[in-house]
């Protein structure tokens, strides 16, 4: 006969927390023990840890296409329930709106917008091949004047930035239906088109996704605050502990110098190497490898060594300057703090904004303008954004919760506007409290 079935309450759970020895966490109600398994799962270790104590059934749901065949992963692990008198969900948040975003969950699936465009993606691809190819043959053609030079490292810069857009799309499975399909044209993408590993980007972004915006738990924010003071409250704390790695009251103006010229050619040109050799992951490496030799051979029967090398360097500013810009467009303006263990919806809104609609918007961002709905669904494919956006927004107005849609430029200038803001505050609770 089995064991009788073991009865938790949510103040037990919440003690078996990231910072335990053992880890425990809920979904659909069930307990389950990831104190050792959480080191092998397949997201990263630490994207699951994120909600040890909690409940894990928004996030378990937004990031797992095939959901039954994780679950039998998850039958060793299983220790018990939530007892009969325990709601299946903290008893802070808040029923009505995790219940109403559950069910808008269960429209969106049956709307079928779960469901990808193949021929949407086999675009994308080609015309990011057709920009590769259009650089080469520009300085084949023209020669290597300054104009020719500088056009085929815009080209090549727009390459990089399109093709970061493309791997996200398959790093979140939002192409095909098997989970499998996804990862291997993954580290196709990111590691043949743009030399990086694709096991650095899961264990980075997932934890992004999982936590937003909250301290320690996501590494965007990792340069808080070596770098920037970041947010309101930290950079509030951090003046009151008197602590000044850096003159943030003048960060809003070094941030053009460290930040999006600096953060792809001088920190992630040399990281991502040392990630992949660190944890002994050859086959991206080996994908990575293909990416260099591609480039430079090819390259280096047009151009000599200097210009080879100035030209790689170029087009990784220019890629620093795209990524940065987009990426952080959505999240430096919004709150920032530690994990308040929020429920799904208000913790992605916290922390996200939009961009408004239109064809260059979608094109230059990759369809992050809509990083709302991206956060909400994360493995909606891309063109069905805008058609949850009305679903979205229905639910945000009848909560009382702000749905934030900005103009592009204004978006990028909400970002500096922010850490001089925040660079402020840091510099008042250091001088004054």
């Amino acid at each position: 006969m089995d064991p009788s079935p073991r009865f938790f309450s949510w103040d037990e759970i919440k003690s078996y927390s990231s910072r335990a020895p053992e880890r425990w966490l809920v979904i659909d109600r069930k307990v389950y023990d990831i104190s050792r398994f959480h080191k092998r799962h397949p997201g990263g270790s630490r994207v699951i840890s994120h909600y040890a104590g909690q409940d894990a059934t928004d996030p378990f749901t937004a990031f797992h296409l095939d959901k039954n065949l994780v679950r039998t992963y998850l039958k060793p692990l299983l220790i018990g329930e939530l007892a009969a008198d325990q709601p299946s969900f903290e008893p802070n948040k808040n029923k009505e709106l995790v219940e109403d975003f559950r069910e808008l969950r269960a429209t969106v699936e049956k709307m079928g917008l779960l469901n990808s465009n193949h021929l949407f993606f086999l675009l994308s691809l080609l015309h990011i091949l057709l920009l590769d190819v259009s650089a080469w043959l520009n300085v084949w053609y023209f020669g290597t004047s300054l104009v020719p030079f500088l056009i085929t490292a815009l080209l090549l810069g727009t390459v990089q930035a399109q093709a970061g857009w493309l791997q996200h799309d398959f790093g979140h499975l939002s192409v095909f239906g098997k989970s499998k399909w996804n990862h291997w044209i993954h580290k196709f993408v990111i590691g043949h088109l743009k030399g990086a590993p694709a096991s650095w980007w899961n264990h980075w972004h997932f934890q992004h996704h999982a936590k937003p915006n909250c301290f320690r738990k996501d590494p965007d924010l990792n340069m808080h605050p070596l770098l920037f003071a970041l947010g309101k409250i930290l950079s509030v704390e951090l003046g009151i502990k008197k602590k000044k790695f850096m003159p943030y009251n003048h960060q809003h103006k070094y941030f053009f110098l460290l930040g999006p010229p600096a953060l792809v050619p001088f920190y992630l040109q040399w990281y991502v190497f040392y990630f992949v050799v660190q944890r002994k992951n050859w086959v991206d490496l080996a994908w990575m490898v293909t990416f260099y030799l591609r480039f430079f051979i090819t390259y280096s029967f047009l151009l000599d060594l200097k210009s080879l090398l100035g030209l790689f360097l170029l087009l990784r500013i220019i890629e620093s300057h795209w990524f940065v810009w987009v990426t952080q467009m959505n999240h430096i303006p919004m709150a920032i703090d530690y994990d308040k263990n929020m429920d799904w919806l208000s913790m992605q809104l916290q922390a996200t904004c939009n961009v408004n609609q239109s064809l260059f918007n979608d094109w230059f961002t990759g369809h992050l303008n809509f990083q709302i709905e991206h956060h909400l669904f994360p493995t909606m494919p891309r063109h069905n954004y805008w058609k949850v956006t009305p679903l979205v927004k229905s639910i945000c107005e009848k909560h009382g919760i702000q749905y934030q849609s900005k103009p592009l430029l204004t978006a990028f200038a909400d970002v500096v506007c922010s850490l001089k803001e925040s660079g402020q505050l840091w510099l008042d609770a250091y001088l004054h409290k």
